[in-house]
């Protein structure tokens, strides 16, 4: 069957012809582009399908280079507490979930931001125990290393001044009475997270479908995705997915981050990086070096402006982190590490020098804070920096007063590592950013938020809006090893590409805020198109 996309203005992002008006479809690849005319006279039998365009805009389709679909899927279901803007709000939202849960029952949420809040600190655990006398309480912050708990949830999970701590955690307590705050850092979550109980099989199933078909509303896709410890490990995980994307043929095309732990389960099973086919992959190893800036837990290599006696943390020591990058290794597997602080990124670079590359590129997932020395270290043909625009926007200003004014300059600098040389990929990390990647689009342009009227935070950082578009195109397919198949709009590739509303390398930059997704395409099928207003037909 052949499908002739025309009509269009199709920004191809490949040289050797940067633009067209039509696309030719069959069995899911582009054979053809060029002139509408021409392809049309060319290729359009009484069999062949046209899709008229309308003149819209056309890019490859957009890739998300690191997010969370399972957590993603779980704001269907717990409190989204993002648009929270102080402690009252937060303590008003748990209570009155609270109010409407049975006792024991738990109380979920995600997404606080204390930098947000109008009016002072965070609350106490009385005051959780207040709002929430009857229900366990577990709220990750934003960053997903900070974790707000009641006194009902470190009940159930047998707390007390003698359990051992994971490795890289912290219970925070209260300097005079060497009581628990209700802040739980990094993998000191874990205490408690364990006794959580699991949605069912077909819970983790429907929640999932609504996350991937909101991924692909948004624009996107191909996504790449960590979601071991959300989904029940290895094995659920990629049988989940098998039956949404390759049973029910949803569409969306997925690469799983395999969390460090499940390695050995994956030798066992024969996976592998590119294990699958053309709509689910394996991907790489995902490890953890640091936590985030917003807990104070990303690992400097000097210490925290306003917290001076605090480097933040490294997750692993460095005879650790060897021996997991070593396990990787052994099975032929590349890494995605998270690291956020400058000394993360310097231990992870000194570590993975040890090692000889493998097939697929490793991964440097946030990158945030680049020494000039590091931003050098980085430009290596098999190494991506994953980057995430709409940090900056989460961030800023108040970076600079954890950080310093000179390290914040140091902070998100896109533009450096693009002239460097450095190969790299837009991502969210949804949900701790927004999924939408118009917004990731915009923070790259703009470096502010929608709502500020400045230039930008260090604007000399700015990118250019075909430079954005190419992180989230181009730069997804660089970070899998794919863009001999995706990434841009080439006879020969994948049929992946979404259509706008208006013209984004036309239009005033806010106006990318108003613009919408009109069209998903995937292997030439149209997953997503937004339903017109009958008022304005």
């Amino acid at each position: 069957m052949t499908t002739i996309f025309t009509n269009g203005r199709f920004y191809t992002f490949d040289p050797a012809q940067p633009t067209a008006e039509s696309v030719v479809v069959q069995d899911g690849k582009i054979v053809d582009l060029g002139d509408q005319r021409d392809m049309l006279q060319q290729w359009g039998g009484p069999e062949a399908i046209v899709r008229d365009l309308e003149g819209k805009m056309v890019t490859p389709g957009l890739i998300d280079s690191h997010l969370h679909l399972s957590s993603i899927a779980m704001t269907f279901k717990n409190l989204d507490l993002t648009p929270i803007t102080s402690k009252h709000q937060l303590l008003q939202a748990i209570k009155t979930r609270a109010d409407q849960t049975a006792a024991n029952e738990w109380v979920q949420g995600r997404g606080w931001d204390e930098n947000r809040f109008t009016d002072g600190s965070l609350p106490t655990i009385e005051e959780l125990d207040e709002v929430s006398p009857h229900c366990p309480v577990f709220l990750p912050r934003v960053c997903g290393h900070v974790t707000l708990v009641n006194s009902k949830a470190l009940e159930i999970a047998g707390y007390s001044e003698e359990m051992v701590i994971p490795s890289g955690g912290t219970v925070v307590l209260d300097p005079v009475t060497k009581k628990p705050t209700g802040l739980l850092l990094e993998t000191a979550a874990d205490i408690v997270e364990k006794h959580i109980p699991q949605p069912t099989y077909q819970q983790l199933k429907d929640l999932l479908r609504q996350a991937i078909q909101y991924a692909m509303k948004c624009g996107l896709t191909s996504v790449h995705t960590e979601d071991l410890r959300g989904l029940g490990g290895l094995d659920q995980t990629w049988q989940l997915y098998d039956e949404l994307l390759n049973e029910e043929k949803l569409g969306l095309r997925c690469n799983l981050l395999i969390y460090y732990p499940h390695v050995q389960r994956l030798v066992e099973r024969g996976m592998h990086a590119g294990y699958g086919n053309e709509t689910l992959q394996i991907g790489a190893v995902k490890i953890f070096a640091d936590g985030s800036f917003g807990g104070r837990t990303a690992y400097l290599s000097a210490p925290y402006t306003d917290d001076p006696e605090n480097y933040g943390s490294k997750i692993h020591d460095s005879k650790t982190l060897y021996e997991l990058f070593k396990e990787a290794r052994d099975a032929q597997m590349p890494i995605a590490v998270h690291t956020i602080g400058d000394e993360a990124l310097a231990m992870v670079l000194d570590t993975l020098d040890q090692f000889e590359p493998v097939e697929y590129r490793d991964r440097m997932i946030h990158t945030s804070l680049l020494r000039p020395d590091l931003l050098e270290r980085l430009k290596k043909p098999n190494i991506v920096a994953d980057i995430q625009p709409r940090f900056v926007v989460g961030d800023f200003p108040w970076v600079a007063d954890r950080i310093g004014e000179e390290r914040a300059s140091q902070t998100y600098i896109w533009k450096s590592m693009l002239e460097a040389g450095i190969m790299c990929a837009g991502g969210s990390d949804a949900p701790i950013e927004p999924l939408e990647p118009l917004l990731g689009i915009h923070a790259t342009v703009t470096r502010r938020a929608p709502k500020d009227a400045h230039d930008g935070y260090n604007p000399e950082q700015n990118l250019s809006v075909e430079e954005a578009i190419r992180l989230f195109t181009y730069g997804g397919a660089l970070a899998t090893n794919e863009e001999a198949v995706k990434g841009t709009i080439s006879r020969g590739k994948y049929a992946d590409m979404t259509v706008y509303s208006k013209n984004l390398l036309e239009i005033e930059v806010d106006e990318i805020l108003t613009t919408e997704i009109e069209m998903t395409i995937i292997g030439g099928e149209i997953c997503y198109q937004r339903e017109k207003n009958p008022s304005t037909v």
